[in-house]
């Protein structure tokens, strides 16, 4: 049985489509509503700027809504495990994604204010979500104590790191290295760094 898709829908994986291939300031609303297969005066009924749009964009397609999926079912897990998942669906995140990303890198200091802060949020949001984890089990007493943002950049900046050399970057020796491995490596360390 063949499932409807709604129009924001429509929208949204066109967004996502034009965004990745043009960027945020390639990418017009005029070829998003094409692409949907719609007007472009019903875009602006559902979204009523490509700001919005693009805020709704990262909202759905980034690893905020993932990790938020995540983090209830990983809370009575073992730490380590639960770190593992949580960097997997990161890199896989970032894998589906990299071309977003890298054209996201390319142009975003030519970003408005008000692109620039909404991009930021995100990753704001995301930190504080991943803190909010950390901080869970520093009370649990499994963590010791240390600024629970600092250990959600620190986490997420050593994935992104790799992903940015192997990916973007296309540092050949990057390319070569078994991912598991690296997220297995990356723990152990963060783990002696951050568990009593």
């Amino acid at each position: 049985m063949a499932t409807v898709v709604s129009t924001k829908e429509k929208i949204l994986k066109a967004a996502i489509k034009l965004f990745s291939q043009k960027g945020y300031l390639g990418a017009t609303t005029k070829e998003i509503a094409k692409e949907a297969g719609i007007a472009e005066i019903t875009l602006f009924r559902y979204f009523p700027s490509k700001e919005n749009l693009f805020e709704e964009t990262l909202s759905v397609y980034s690893f905020l809504p993932v990790l938020k999926g995540l983090l209830p079912r990983l809370t009575n897990m073992p730490f380590e495990k639960a770190l593992k998942i949580i960097a997997s669906e990161f890199l896989n995140t970032l894998e589906s994604k990299k071309y977003l990303i890298k054209i996201m890198h390319s142009e975003a200091s030519n970003y408005p204010d008000k692109v620039r802060k909404i991009y930021h949020s995100f990753v704001d949001e995301m930190i504080k979500t991943l803190a909010s984890f950390f901080e869970k089990h520093q009370k649990k007493g499994v963590l010791r104590k240390f600024n629970t943002n600092s250990g959600a950049m620190a986490f997420l900046g050593m994935f992104f790191s790799f992903f940015n050399a192997r990916e973007l970057q296309m540092m050949k020796k990057y390319k070569e290295l078994e991912v598991n491995k690296i997220i297995e490596d990356f723990i152990d360390i963060f783990m002696r760094g951050s568990v009593k």
